[in-house]
């Protein structure tokens, strides 16, 4: 039986390019961001990963990502199902703020503590254990049982949502996944075991299937003694 879990980053948006904290405010991709998510269709298809069941945000960033992949792999019609529970994190204040703009208002260690740490909320928004305690419910009770009763599960997220799956599916501390980047367009490939712990991890790489410089794909093979949160 498959138990195939795919997560994804929306391609780069609009805001993105323009280094704006983005949050919960609602721009499109860019160009670029239209042609990764169509590369990322490319390199599922490929290697021969179609889905039947996909979540994403009610943001629209992730859900044109989501069409684009999807029509790319020729399986537009799928059911799609959006909530807000998969939304990016909240910025707080800096939403729609230039990232230079609030270090100058606020100083690099401020920002940087906002930004980095696992904890520590911007005024107004959530920190990333906010964002965990959101999306890890949401996972466990409506994406996780369709990739256990083997469907092909495919979720375009944001940054900060899909590390909060990557947090537990990884088995990643608040001291490390804070620091870790997500790049935009990029597959992470998962395969589950029967209890819901990781089989086999692969990053995919969809650039080469576009005019973008190429990143190195990998692959990671999960001891039987690990043990993943729920």
């Amino acid at each position: 039986m498959d138990r195939i879990l795919v997560l994804l980053r929306h391609g780069q948006s609009d805001w993105n390019l323009k280094n704006i904290f983005t949050g919960w405010k609602d721009p499109d991709l860019t160009p670029q961001g239209v042609e990764e998510a169509r590369a990322a269709g490319h390199c599922l298809k490929a290697h021969g990963l179609f889905f039947d069941r996909a979540f994403t945000s009610n943001l629209v960033r992730a859900q044109h990502t989501l069409q684009l992949m999807l029509a790319e792999l020729g399986t537009p019609g799928i059911q799609i199902i959006r909530d807000p529970a998969l939304n990016e994190r909240h910025y707080g204040v800096l939403c729609g703020v230039n990232k230079d703009d609030a270090i100058r208002k606020y100083g690099d260690e401020q920002v940087d503590l906002w930004r980095r740490s696992y904890d520590v909320r911007p005024p107004g928004g959530e920190s990333l254990k906010d964002t965990v305690a959101r999306v890890l419910p949401y996972y466990c009770q409506k994406i996780l049982p369709q990739v256990l009763s083997g469907h092909r599960v495919i979720v375009a997220g944001h940054g900060n949502s899909l590390r909060a799956l990557i947090m537990v599916l990884d088995q990643l501390t608040p001291e490390t996944i804070p620091g870790m980047e997500l790049e935009t367009g990029v597959p992470h490939v998962y395969r589950l075991k029967p209890d819901s712990t990781v089989d086999t991890k692969e990053i995919l790489d969809p650039k080469a299937f576009s005019g973008i410089s190429t990143l190195t794909a990998a692959t990671i093979a999960f001891p039987k003694n690990r043990t993943a949160e729920k």
